[in-house]
C-alpha cells in the first residue's frame, strides 16, 4: 500500500498503476490511457487532471536522484 500522503504528493489516483524496478527502488506509475483525442487533426494525450506546479516538478526531480 502507498501511504496517502505520497499518492497525493504525486497526484497518483485509484486504478491501474505499472510497477518497475529503478536501481534499488521500486517506480510506481499510473497506466495511461490507450485512447489518443484527436485535436486538429493530430493525436493527444489526454490531460490527466494533475496540475504542474513548481512543488510538483522539485518532488519528481528528488525522488529521481534517489
Amino acid at each position: 500500500m502507498i501511504p496517502k500522503v505520497l499518492r497525493d504528493q504525486v497526484g497518483l489516483r485509484p486504478g491501474a498503476v505499472e510497477v518497475v524496478a529503478d536501481g534499488a527502488g521500486l517506480r510506481v506509475e499510473p497506466v495511461a490511457a490507450v485512447d489518443l483525442i484527436e485535436e486538429d487533426g493530430r493525436p493527444v494525450i489526454p490531460a490527466s487532471g494533475q496540475a504542474v506546479d513548481d512543488e510538483l516538478v522539485r518532488a519528481l526531480r528528488l525522488a529521481d536522484q534517489r
